[in-house]
């Protein structure tokens, strides 16, 4: 959109997730989830996938600094996956829990219950609401199981740039919603 590869933007994604761990800190959300890129991403450009990894990296570790609760959710066995994120597969620190998916696959989170009988991602709990930035209206492979039965909202921007306004957009959106779980 503003003429530049898609590999600048990721770097613009840190801060609004930032401000998005703020923006559920004070409205009472214990636990967020957050897409950083998936096993089908890595098929992109070696630039592309530097730059996305860079800033899951970057996300993580101010995270951290900002007293999240983090656990990185993803595909360790694949050389896609950041080394710098392994201590990070088991929960660390305390606070907002926040669930980053890097590297991660729907069939590969699927595949744990063949192999050992739970989802590779059952530390998360079923989701309520995903938000969809950039117009997309597909779940990309996100946590399909968890979402089972999220309401979906869509923001057009594109996220590098998130406003609080989206948040507070989605939390008025979802708190009309009607929540029956398919009962």
């Amino acid at each position: 959109m503003r003429g530049l590869g898609r590999e600048t933007g990721y770097a613009h994604g840190v801060e609004p997730g930032l401000l998005l761990m703020g923006a559920c800190r004070s409205f009472g959300i214990p636990e967020i989830s957050v897409y950083g890129f998936t096993k089908d991403n890595t098929k992109r450009p070696a630039v592309q996938k530097q730059a996305f990894s860079a800033a899951c990296i970057a996300f993580a570790e101010a995270a951290l600094h900002q007293g999240a609760a983090l656990l990185v959710i993803g595909d360790t066995a694949s050389a896609q996956f950041p080394q710098e994120l392994r201590p990070y597969c088991t929960r660390q620190g305390n606070g907002l829990k926040v669930n980053l998916l890097v590297n991660y696959g729907w069939e590969w989170d699927i595949e744990g219950l063949r192999l050992s009988g739970r989802l590779r991602s059952q530390e998360v709990p079923r989701l309520d609401l995903v938000m969809r930035w950039g117009g997309g209206r597909r779940l990309s492979g996100f946590l399909p199981i968890q979402s089972v039965y999220a309401d979906f909202f869509v923001v057009e921007d594109y996220w590098p740039d998130f406003r609080l306004d989206h948040f507070h957009q989605a939390m008025r959106w979802y708190q009309r919603q009607d929540r029956t779980l398919g009962g």
